[in-house]
């Protein structure tokens, strides 16, 4: 699709990119201003606590992405603040002091939050994730292996965007966007950041990423030049958390459009995300004010974006995670038995060989307090009267700061932002499958919990296909039911196919990147279906995962 802004010199993160010190040195004077409004003592705490904390994280959990100097840094100003405090803490040279050691925490941490943006490293990014993409969603055979360097078509046809895309195009021409995803996998920001440049056609997004994930050298270099800024869920201190959260308002402010996951992290049991996390989110509030107070026109437009996929590559190991912290004693981790070569080459042609699909469903876009939007950026109420959004912000007729009010603002957001989640996200037929079957072994066994299911010989669990396609058929209708009442979205292909259809396409979409399927046909009775002979808690973990995000958690 045609970009909106052809020229990516045109681009607000390229431009800001391009300023980087000096962006930097803006976060680090209204961090410090902010701050620095504390009483001499609450800020003599506050450092305290931040050197504390920074040096049982040198010390107990160091990562390799750390610099080599970070136990020497904090040494030396927790030795500063001890000698040269120690002197005269009630004299006036000791605020100074205190004030250059803040002055110098906000600025370490600011040079290591703030990314960039290299154009070459982009055209490049946007040339690999094509092959790469083309790969992963294509089968291989039938197709000339150059055609993936040299075609987009191939991974287009297969990333699906349903949603109010010509209305955010239009709305992202003069208005900021601050896109909201659900998140479930470690591909998720790059897949979000091609379709964004490959569908959707809108400039680059600046996007948070785990500090963890740079690591790996190879993802530091690219994350570094495309546009991340880094964050470091180590760092619980408010000097880290005040730095970071000015650094998102800012950016916003500046015109940068903006990507948060508001679930925080990967979401283990893959459940659509309920309870968001409102730091960064609530950015986007202050970001709104200050372009209210200084009577800019802009307008922060939220975009809720909901991904449905038919598989994740670390399912496993997520939901493992989920399960353990769920039934603790109850679960016992299952034997891995896809490692060896032979195995390693029979899913390399697997994935090879499969084909599949990513949907992506934009939600329809709304202002920070949750109002619906038009094509022109007027905020309206649900008459369609035109709403004045600045008189959020005031009291006596002042744009002034209200920091209790606008938290609560921001849980208002968070609400709407995930109705929005269960309202439009799409099912899909994998998931449809999954969520029958899970379903037939609960009732089967209904004696069991799910942790007495998860122990069950797989050898000697059948699924007769004939009750599947019943579950499958008396779900459909519900769906097509919920659909029309606006609850949730089912994939409109879906409605037009017969269930044994559904399940047929179904099984075969289930857990296609991973070395054992988890229902196969069962070779001594063609009319029943059997869990493959991988471990039970494997196969079911693949029917809870797609149970929970696509069904929404829900027992219909």
């Amino acid at each position: 699709m045609k970009h909106i802004i052809p020229n990516i010199q045109d681009w607000p993160i390229y431009k800001l990119s391009e300023r980087r010190q000096q962006f930097i040195q803006e976060i680090n004077t209204a961090t410090f201003q902010k701050l620095n409004r504390l009483s001499t003592e609450q800020l003599k705490d506050m450092i305290e606590r931040t050197l504390y904390s920074e040096s049982s994280r040198v010390k107990n959990d160091p990562w390799e992405v750390d610099p080599p100097n970070e136990a020497l840094f904090w040494n030396k100003l927790k030795k500063r603040l001890e000698v040269e405090g120690g002197i005269n803490p009630n004299h006036t040279e000791y605020r100074v002091l205190l004030e250059e050691i803040l002055r110098t925490i906000i600025n370490r941490y600011s040079q290591e939050i703030v990314g960039s943006f290299r154009m070459k490293t982009f055209l490049f990014a946007r040339k690999f994730l094509t092959v790469f993409f083309n790969v992963i969603f294509n089968p291989l055979r039938g197709k000339h292996l150059f055609s993936f360097w040299t075609s987009t078509k191939y991974a287009a046809e297969k990333i699906r965007v349903i949603g109010p895309l010509d209305k955010i195009r239009q709305l992202a021409k003069d208005q900021i966007l601050v896109l909201t995803p659900t998140h479930s996998s470690n591909l998720d920001s790059i897949l979000i950041g091609y379709m964004l440049d490959m569908k959707a056609g809108l400039p680059g997004f600046s996007y948070g990423a785990g500090l963890n994930l740079y690591n790996s050298g190879i993802a530091a270099y690219f994350m570094n030049r495309l546009g991340a800024y880094r964050v470091d869920r180590r760092k619980k201190n408010l000097v880290y958390l005040e730095t970071l959260k000015i650094m998102s308002h800012l950016s916003i402010v500046l015109g940068t459009n903006s990507l948060f996951f508001p679930g925080g992290t990967r979401s283990r049991s893959n459940h659509l995300e309920r309870n968001l996390k409102l730091g960064l989110l609530s950015t986007a509030v202050d970001a709104q004010r200050s372009l209210s107070s200084n009577k800019e026109e802009k307008k922060i437009v939220i975009v809720p974006l909901i991904l449905s996929n038919h598989f994740v590559f670390e399912a496993r190991s997520l939901v493992e995670q989920h399960l353990r912290q769920l039934g603790k004693e109850k679960y016992s981790r299952s034997k891995d038995t896809s490692k060896g070569f032979w195995n390693g080459f029979k899913f390399a042609l697997s994935f090879l060989r499969n084909d599949t699909e990513a949907v992506f469903s934009m939600g329809q876009p709304m202002d920070v307090f949750g109002n619906p939007m038009n094509v022109d950026g007027k905020s309206v109420d649900h008459r369609g009267h035109e709403i004045d959004i600045s008189g959020y912000f005031r009291i006596n007729e002042n744009i002034v700061t209200d920091p209790q009010r606008e938290s609560e603002y921001t849980k208002i957001l968070a609400d709407h932002i995930a109705e929005k989640y269960y309202k439009e996200h799409v099912v899909l037929d994998s998931a449809m499958v999954a969520f029958v079957a899970f379903q037939y072994l609960l009732n089967r066994y209904e004696e069991l919990d799910l942790f007495g299911v998860l122990k069950l010989n797989p050898k000697t669990l059948l699924f007769n296909e004939s009750s599947l396609v019943e579950g499958i058929s008396q779900l459909k209708s519900l769906l097509i039911q919920k659909t029309k009442e606006g609850s949730i979205l089912l994939d409109t292909h879906l409605e037009k196919m017969d269930p044994e259809e559904i399940l047929i396409k179904g099984i075969n979409k289930l857990g296609i990147y991973h070395l054992n399927r988890p229902i196969i046909k069962n070779k001594k009775d063609k009319s029943d279906l059997k869990i493959s002979s991988c471990c039970i808690s494997i196969t079911t973990n693949w029917i809870i995962m797609d149970y929970n995000k696509n069904c929404t958690g829900r027992k219909y």
